[in-house]
């Protein structure tokens, strides 16, 4: 039977438009080793690995009708020099055209019609390294749970491990037949889809506006924001196709030193020094800031739960920051951090993942791009910009014999959303992905370098 996809991963398919492409990414910059990293060498890489991934030689199907969710099915055709993909830079490359590049490639939609990924070689940088560029749609991966081609072609040591030999033949893809026999064969045994279907079918609007309505009042009631709107704010534009990327390399110690001189925690002093660069940011800009002005962040915190820390399938909850971005003191916007960090997760106010499930995935699939687009719209009074923080290893990792040395992730923009901030920790640094609207955000380096300003203003407090 064809693997269906499910309410959360295909709410993502069909909340993606032209200005809002739902594909993640990640760029890492590696030291090849001395018999060098070529194209070549990351597609045999690839082709190793990919059995560990199966889902990425599978493509979306369609149902006819949308009687129900889209099927992941084998693509018979499956090319894996079409994903695996080569650019370069005129040597020596440099940070910004590295960059520029990103932004082009992040601002083309994914071919639904083949596999949901691709893979970029980009040689040419400076110091004799290279780049690797990665895309790859919502609907495959699940943010920190996600295991991608990207994590499977990494190594704890410069000697690759050995992995099965692959013998991958593709299943026939299903007829148009077997694609509704199995739809209607789900909904027998989901009796409550089956309700849903029909009722979408006759024109039901009002029952399923009203579902809408009672999930999303939900997530409004679960945050002290119903009343208190995100504040006004030149991060949220009307957004177009292309993109800009930006980049802040810092360092883990100084985010540790700042925390135990300071109190809180590590993601506490990241939200304080974003909210420092933000602070400076609207000032460069000419923006009103006053002692009362904030930016609403919504910050994804990853929940385990208890005696499963080793276990895949991460559970995310989704807390609403205010960043006092209007208090001139480094250490008193920390301190502030702190306390409303602390206050939402003893009170719990925080929105968990089923929530945001039920929110894109109640109705039957014909009415799914309306409860994406719901959910988008709130995006705009419920929170001015995302900040994902991803902890990673704290040792090096290996592709090939090359060396990992950053790692910056690549966060797609919600509607209404000019940029979104992510960060992941990797070998003693902490790599900040600045994904932005091109018009909305010509001075994304500026922000960047700022983030980079505020944590050393925070460092100069600690004797």
């Amino acid at each position: 039977m064809a693997d269906r996809l499910s309410a959360l991963d295909v709410s993502f398919l069909y909340m993606e438009t032209p200005t809002t492409a739902m594909h993640v990414g990640g760029v890492a910059v590696l030291e090849p080793p001395e018999g060098g990293f070529d194209y070549e060498r990351l597609v045999e890489l690839i082709s190793q690995r990919i059995a560990l991934v199966p889902r990425y030689r599978q493509k979306v199907r369609v149902v006819p009708g949308r009687i129900a969710n889209p099927v992941w099915v084998d693509d018979e055709a499956f090319d894996v020099t079409y994903h695996v993909r080569r650019s370069a830079l005129p040597k020596p490359g440099t940070d910004a055209q590295l960059r520029e590049l990103v932004g082009r490639l992040m601002s083309r939609q994914l071919d639904r019609s083949r596999p949901l990924w691709e893979i970029y070689l980009v040689e040419g940088l400076a110091e004799g390294r290279v780049g690797v560029i990665t895309k790859t749609h919502h609907a495959m991966v699940d943010g920190v749970s996600a295991v991608d081609i990207g994590t499977v072609i990494l190594d704890l040591t410069p000697e690759p491990r050995e992995v099965p030999a692959d013998d991958w033949q593709p299943a026939r893809e299903p007829g148009l037949v077997s694609l509704v026999a199995g739809a209607v064969t789900d909904l027998v045994k989901r009796p409550t889809q089956a309700i849903d279907n029909a009722r979408g079918a006759v024109g039901d609007v009002r029952a399923t506006a009203g579902k809408v309505a009672g999930v999303a009042g939900g997530v409004l009631a679960s945050v002290a924001t119903i009343a208190r709107p995100a504040p006004d704010s030149p991060l949220n534009v009307r957004i177009g196709e292309q993109r800009r990327f930006g980049m802040a390399r810092t360092d883990l110690d100084d985010y540790k030193r700042i925390r135990k001189a300071h109190g809180g925690t590590v993601n506490d002093v990241v939200l304080a020094v974003v909210s420092g660069a933000l602070r400076s940011w609207l000032m460069t800009r000419g923006e009103s800031v006053t002692p009362t002005t904030t930016i609403r962040a919504m910050v994804p915190v990853s929940v385990r739960p208890e005696g499963k820390e080793g276990q895949l399938g991460n559970r995310v909850s989704s807390y609403f920051v205010d960043l006092p971005v209007g208090e001139g003191s480094a250490v008193m916007r920390l301190h502030q951090v702190s306390f409303a960090m602390r206050g939402h997760k003893e009170s719990g106010e925080a929105v968990g993942a089923d929530a945001i499930v039920a929110l894109s995935g109640f109705a039957p699939p014909t009415l799914h791009s309306l409860g994406a687009r719901v959910a988008s719209s709130f995006t705009r009074r419920l929170f001015n910009l995302v900040v994902t923080n991803v902890p990673g290893p704290q040792f090096p990792l290996y592709a090939a014999g090359a060396r990992m040395l950053e790692m910056y992730p690549v966060v797609p923009l919600a509607k209404g959303q000019a940029v979104s901030i992510g960060l992941t920790s990797y070998d003693g640094g902490v790599y900040f992905g600045l994904n932005a609207d091109r018009d909305a955000m010509p001075d994304i380096d500026v922000l960047a370098g700022l983030i980079e300003e505020s944590l050393a203003e925070l460092v100069g407090t600690v004797s």
